[in-house]
């Protein structure tokens, strides 16, 4: 997952990010909420960790503003502010969970995992087509019962392309997901990731849509379309 987490606490935020990088997300940090709102103005993030009390604009009203804007991201408050007054207002204003600190850095990814399978649609812990399964709690794939290794960045690939089966996802939009400010991107990162998971997962499974992107199709019956045709026409 990529998330943005808002928090103006130093030592606080320097632990949450390491956290959350450290169980194989993607984290972008602001500290304030006029840089949060600038931030999904212009990128794709799967999950918002929010403080309340912000510089230059409070969490509310950054809520509130990009609720206005259409935007669905969702958000997890996460804040000293534990009255019960403050939760209602918070997720009257758009918020779709609520932690109180100090809290447990495990319920928190926790939270988050369920608001990004929430968001995708899915009820169920584990993301399956045929014979290829994903588990993104303990971050494991394998495929006929057989473990894949498989690093963190073609997990994610792989995770963004079968939570949205039967829809072509942008190459800009696949390399957000894998991707923060601060990472370094070669022009031809996405196409070797890609190149590397069809090597796993079948050079048939995952498609290439010229000049738009790649996609999975909805199983309709059968296995994953596994077989050893070669592919390089394709990366």
């Amino acid at each position: 997952m990529r998330i943005l987490l808002v928090e103006d606490d130093e030592l606080l935020g320097d632990g949450i990010a390491t956290g959350l990088k450290q169980r194989n997300n993607v984290v972008d940090w602001v500290k304030d909420g006029l840089s949060a709102e600038q931030a999904l103005d212009i990128e794709n993030f799967d999950v918002v960790v929010l403080d309340l009390g912000l510089p230059r604009k409070d969490g509310i009203e950054v809520i509130t503003t990009i609720r206005k804007k259409d935007d669905h991201t969702p958000v997890l408050i996460l804040t000293a502010r534990d009255s019960t007054d403050d939760k209602i207002k918070g997720l009257d204003a758009g918020a779709d969970d609520y932690m109180s600190k100090p809290f447990d850095l495990d319920e928190l990814e926790a939270r988050v995992r369920a608001l990004h399978r929430r968001n995708a649609g899915s009820v169920s812990t584990t993301i399956v087509r045929g014979d290829l399964e994903l588990d993104p709690a303990s971050h494991t794939a394998t495929l006929g019962g057989i473990s894949l290794n498989m690093p963190r960045r073609e997990f994610t690939l792989l995770q963004k392309l079968l939570e949205n089966q039967g829809r072509v996802i942008s190459r800009d939009n696949l390399l957000q997901s894998l991707y923060g400010w601060d990472d370094e991107v070669d022009s031809n990162t996405l196409e070797v990731h890609i190149h590397n998971l069809r090597k796993k997962v079948g050079t048939k499974t995952i498609r290439t849509i010229r000049g738009v992107g790649y996609m999975i199709e909805k199983l309709t019956g059968g296995n994953p379309a596994v077989d050893d045709a070669d592919d390089s026409k394709d990366t």
